[in-house]
């Protein structure tokens, strides 16, 4: 590694994991910054109550809602960032995402590249994250240009019967599309500890596993952790920025390098950017525009669980998605979103969140119950940010576009009925959303109404890119992940063209090879 790193990565999550080992498989040497640290391997990796009662995992960040009041938000830092405890969904965006879309309550605006841009790019991550899928019966499917790299996981028998009754019903699902170690030669056993969970056999493709390891197994890669970034600085002119501020074990320096990506997450990237606010960019660093922090999305959620007299004895639930009403229904012509299967829920995560119900009465339901989790779009509106307030981040959300993803659930719930399951509860997940947050540092090609051009360089510093879900202009209505590892490819591959000159960019049968040469490295070195 050079003593001053050619590239600066703030953050270690999917977007700035995937540009840091996309440009270090090209020689670049970077310099990753992760403000958290490793997720040690350890039994409370699996336990329910270290990870939904104690919440040891959690940051212990204190952020402000839209009134003012704290909060504590379900946010993480450890390398790896978020994905170490999603649950492996890895779906692309369908077609019509990328164009105007209109909805009952706004218009989703039309992207500034088109899906047939990302699609190769959607091709490369899905074989770098192993995604097993089977999308011939999802009606909403975009086109691809090869199939899925892995066959779909099977569901159990239990799941299987109840796709029959939605089937019947007049609802298709389909597999849901997973990152998951699991094949001939993988280790993913398939358990209960996925959704929500860090994985402990390092099983779940997630951004440590699929790139922070492989990158660092190229030689070309130095991570620093528990290193927190609290600013950037900018040249005089404001045109490029000239160092990045960093505190570790109580110490504070300026790094320096030739390119700076900022990967930090929608929130903390825009945070960032406004922290960082001087007299050569008094309204924040990439903010000429006036749209870093707004726009905020984090997805209309809400969690179904049908309960039937029949035990659920399914292991990994996981399996299945459902999106018959993606673009709309025969009774309704806007689009109502996407829903899919969670992890099989536990008595302990049950009462972890609902203080006064007995655990007895948790784990009874937990037994018997099928459970979903169903994403409607949120609409970017400007007045949706965030803002630093008295040094604080603050969430000042407006939420939208709520009447169809109520309709959603309505028609989630007559189907689960109609499939075998009298009884189902219902629980928004609105509140403090953190969870597929997206849109603070919006791309586009003009600079007076977006922050980032199409490659996610800003408009205003020449050196400076933002990678991360910060720059999707909507959110559709499924998982970002693998849109932001798509766009992360697309960014590193520009970078290296015009920074480095390196345009000799592997096809992706050969970054296949690439990749499993890398993946057998990192895992002798992490073993």
């Amino acid at each position: 590694m050079q003593a001053t790193p050619e590239v600066i990565v703030i953050g270690s999550g999917v977007g700035g994991a995937m540009t840091a080992r996309r440009l270090a498989e090209h020689g670049v040497n970077v310099l990753m910054l992760e403000r958290g640290d490793w997720v040690p391997k350890e039994a409370d990796n699996w336990r329910v109550a270290s990870v939904f009662f104690d919440k040891k995992y959690t940051a212990h960040d204190t952020w402000l809602d839209a009134q003012g009041k704290p909060f504590r938000p379900s946010i993480y830092y450890n390398v790896g960032g978020c994905t170490k405890f999603y649950g492996g969904s890895m779906i692309r965006y369908r077609e019509r995402d990328f164009e105007v879309l209109q909805h009952e309550e706004g218009v989703s605006p039309a992207w500034p590249v088109s899906y047939a841009e990302f699609e190769p790019y959607y091709t490369q991550a899905e074989q770098i994250f192993k995604v097993h899928g089977d999308d011939r019966d999802d009606p909403s499917a975009p086109w691809r240009s090869k199939p899925y790299p892995y066959p779909a996981v099977a569901s159990a028998p239990i799941v299987e019967h109840m796709c029959k009754g939605m089937r019947a019903a007049g609802a298709r699902t389909s597999a849901m599309p997973l990152a998951v170690d699991y094949s001939a030669d993988g280790h993913c056993t398939l358990c209960k500890t996925c959704d929500g969970f860090p994985c402990r056999i390092s099983a779940k493709m997630e951004a440590e596993t699929a790139l922070v390891q492989p990158a660092l197994a190229s030689g070309n890669v130095t991570l620093r952790t528990n290193t927190l970034v609290k600013r950037l600085l900018l040249s005089q002119d404001g045109k490029q920025v000239t160092g990045v501020v960093v505190e570790s074990d109580g110490q504070t320096e300026v790094l320096t390098a030739r390119v700076i990506v900022v990967s930090c997450g929608a929130v903390n990237s825009a945070a960032l950017l406004l922290r960082s606010a001087c007299e050569a960019a008094p309204n924040g660093v990439a903010n000429s525009s006036d749209v870093v922090g707004r726009y905020y999305m984090a997805h209309n959620q809400t969690a179904l669980m049908g309960l039937s007299p029949r035990p659920n004895d399914t292991v990994f639930q996981k399996t299945v998605s459902m999106n018959e009403f993606y673009f709309g229904a025969p009774d309704y012509p806007f689009p109502l979103g996407h829903a899919q299967m969670l992890g099989k829920l536990q008595g302990g995560m049950l009462s972890a969140n609902v203080p006064f119900m007995p655990k007895v009465v948790g784990a009874t339901m937990a037994k018997h119950s099928m459970d979903w989790i169903a994403f409607s779009e949120d609409l970017p509106d400007p007045d949706s940010r965030i803002l630093i307030k008295d040094g604080q981040i603050q969430m000042a959300i407006r939420r939208n576009n709520l009447r169809p993803h109520r309709r959603f659930i309505k028609k989630m719930v007559a189907l689960l009925r109609a499939s075998g399951y009298p009884i189902v509860l219902t629980k928004p997940l609105l509140k403090h959303s953190t969870s597929h947050q997206c849109g603070t540092v919006r791309f586009g090609r003009d600079p007076t109404t977006s922050a980032l051009d199409i490659y996610c360089r800003s408009h205003d510093h020449a050196n400076l890119f933002v990678i991360d879900a910060s720059f999707m202009p909507s959110s559709a209505a499924v998982n970002p992940a693998l849109t932001i590892a798509a766009q992360a490819l697309r960014a590193a591959e520009h970078i290296l063209a015009t920074e480095f000159g390196i345009t000799s960019i592997r096809r992706p049968d050969e970054q296949q090879a690439a990749t499993l040469s890398l993946y057998a490295i990192a895992g002798a070195q992490h073993d």
